[in-house]
């Protein structure tokens, strides 16, 4: 998915986003270096199965290793 963004206002390090009607911080370090306010960025969003495999591999691990008897 493909979502445009604009860049509302950027308050220390933190950019507050607008999506339609709706605004959201996200930290300004994961913007593009040079974006400001009023920049329209887009953003990619897509799922890492292969990081969400291995989270879920080391949390069953730890839990295991948790409640052994």
């Amino acid at each position: 998915m493909n979502y445009m963004l604009i860049i509302d206002r950027i308050e220390e390090d933190w950019a507050v986003i607008e999506y339609g009607k709706k605004t959201f911080n996200i930290p300004l370090s994961l913007l593009p270096k040079g974006a400001k306010e009023g920049d329209v960025i887009n953003v990619l969003v897509t799922v890492d199965e292969s990081a969400a495999k291995s989270r879920t591999d080391d949390i069953k691990a730890l839990a295991k290793d948790l409640f052994e008897d």
